[in-house]
C-alpha cells in the first residue's frame, strides 16, 4: 500500500466496530496493536484498518 492510500485511510471518517470475543482474544488483539504501534510509529487507527482489511481480503469479502 502506498503512502497516499495510507494517508487517505487515516484521514477519513471512522466508525466503531464492536466484536464479541473471549477475553484472551481481546487481550491478544490489544497487545498486538500496541506492539505494532510502538514498533512502527504508525497510528492505532491505521493498524486497525489494516487488520480489518487483511481479514476481509483473506475471506474474499
Amino acid at each position: 500500500m502506498d503512502s497516499d492510500q495510507t494517508a487517505a485511510d487515516t484521514a477519513g471518517e471512522t466508525e466503531r466496530l464492536t466484536l464479541q470475543v473471549n477475553c484472551d482474544l481481546f487481550r491478544a488483539f490489544q497487545r498486538c496493536v500496541w506492539i505494532i504501534v510502538h514498533e512502527t510509529g504508525r497510528p492505532q487507527i491505521e493498524i486497525m484498518n489494516e487488520m480489518v482489511r487483511d481479514f476481509l481480503i483473506k475471506h474474499d469479502c
